[in-house]
């Protein structure tokens, strides 16, 4: 009985180069690759963003393939924020095609599948020209992405342009889905707040009315987690899978470093004492939060963790490393953060909230004091302190002494560290259930390895 092979499949996968969402969408393409190895998954991002990602071992049938990030050779930066992304977004999607055509030539089969970030909503426009199946992935919470569903009623219901809610900030507004009260000031930027006509404002407006063509909107979460707002998706896609958490399904490989020994540190403080604060490269504090930050962690003796890059160490109050350093605090460029979060000691996560982070503090069962920068990250604060109960937003929303120390406290020696961590502890149960042999992320993976694979 002759055995039958089955037929060699290419995938495209293109990435947004920025932030953490290469990670974790080659995270995603990497359990795919395990769980398909008769298909090749061509990776398509920038240079820069693929070398650290491609520097861990692969599987053979995950292909690098660099694009153009729009940077013109001796361009000079002018200190835009997000110029980089605005370079890279007038490149696309031109130099994906290139890409692409590169990576067919070298496999001698066109590519069968499309799976991007979801912030590249015409992958959606290049698929239907390919006749192939688009699978965008969502990177954030349901209900962000429930916000930008509902751009258009948000905008009709509140206002024209952008300048209509200023100062309106604390407004609260009853008629979204799933929000029995939400503030206009924690809508994500770019729906009502800020300016609805920059580049990135445009491209997730733009997104939302893509996203209802692919043949599937994949998250990297849980669907018991936010059910509400699951479930409405679930009504707005063909098809919405959620896949994750990832951090539960398929650590990332290169995130276990320990090369400034925090892990040993951590090992000489008591259970739950330590302050973990961790901000990303892109969504971090004024200089001015810093050293208040400091000063609160400092004057309420809280112990402390604190990955810090180099440039921000001249923010810190005069004397404050030298004062700190003997035992009290540890300051470093980087930090193994799923690790940390996980160690025993560490009783609460000072962040900006990104989902990941998040997700990251569920399965530490770490609560949260979220400063929200930017982006969706005021609504996932909004998220975790009154959705999930696992957390509280500093005062104000702005990293003050007085404030943080006032959370400090209220999570480390107060009753209602104790209930924050009780709610952790359900939502791992669940998270856990749910990437399970029978579980519903399991399930939701199984349907998109068959619209891969097909």
């Amino acid at each position: 009985m002759s055995t039958v092979v089955p037929k060699k499949q290419h995938v495209g996968v293109l990435a947004f180069p920025f932030a953490s969402h290469t990670g974790i969408l080659l995270v995603l393409t990497r359990s795919l690759a395990a769980a398909a190895p008769h298909v090749t998954f061509s990776f398509f991002s920038t240079a820069k963003a693929n070398q650290s990602l491609f520097s861990a071992p692969m599987p053979e049938n995950i292909k690098r393939y660099d694009v153009f990030d729009g940077v013109a050779e001796g361009y000079v930066f002018s200190g835009k924020p997000e110029e980089d992304i605005e370079l890279f977004l007038k490149a696309v999607p031109e130099n994906f095609r290139r890409g692409m055509e590169a990576a067919e030539a070298d496999m001698g089969k066109r590519i069968n599948c499309l799976i991007s970030d979801a912030f590249l909503w015409f992958v959606g426009e290049m698929a239907e020209d390919m006749h192939v199946s688009w699978l965008p992935l969502w990177f954030s919470t349901p209900c962000a992405l429930s916000v930008h569903v509902y751009t258009d009623l948000i905008r009709q219901s509140v206002c024209t342009s952008g300048t209509d809610v200023a100062g309106r900030e604390d407004e609260i507004v009853t008629f979204l889905p799933g929000f029995p009260s939400l503030r206009l000031g924690d809508l994500p930027n770019g729906v009502v707040m800020g300016n609805l006509e920059a580049p990135f404002s445009i491209l997730l407006y733009k997104m939302a009315h893509a996203l209802p063509r692919a043949t599937a909107v994949i998250i990297n979460s849980f669907e018991e987690v936010d059910l509400l707002h699951t479930n409405d998706l679930k009504s707005k896609f063909q098809k919405f899978l959620s896949v994750g958490p990832f951090n539960f399904t398929s650590p990332l490989p290169w995130s276990n470093r320990d090369e400034h020994g925090c892990l040993a540190w951590l090992d000489k403080h008591k259970a739950a004492s330590v302050a973990y604060i961790g901000f990303g490269t892109r969504a971090t504090p004024t200089p001015k939060e810093v050293g208040e930050l400091a000063e609160a962690l400092e004057a309420s003796g809280t112990p402390f963790l604190w990955s810090l890059g180099d440039n921000m160490t001249r923010h810190l109050p005069e004397g404050f490393l030298g004062r700190t350093s003997t035992g009290i605090g540890k300051i470093v460029a980087w930090a193994p953060q799923v690790q940390v979060l996980e160690h025993p000691s560490i009783g609460v996560f000072v962040s900006h909230c990104g989902w990941t982070l998040v997700l990251e503090s569920i399965a530490g069962g770490v609560p949260m004091i979220g400063r929200p920068v930017f982006a969706e990250q005021q609504l996932n604060t909004w998220m975790v302190e009154n959705l999930l109960q696992i957390g509280v937003r500093v005062e104000g929303g702005v990293l003050t002494k007085s404030g943080t120390m006032h959370a400090l406290d209220l999570i480390l020696k107060n009753e209602k560290g104790k209930k924050l961590r009780e709610q952790l502890g359900a939502f791992k149960e669940l998270a856990l259930k749910a990437v399970g042999p029978n579980g519903s992320s399991t399930r939701n993976f199984k349907t998109l390895l068959e619209l891969v694979t097909k």
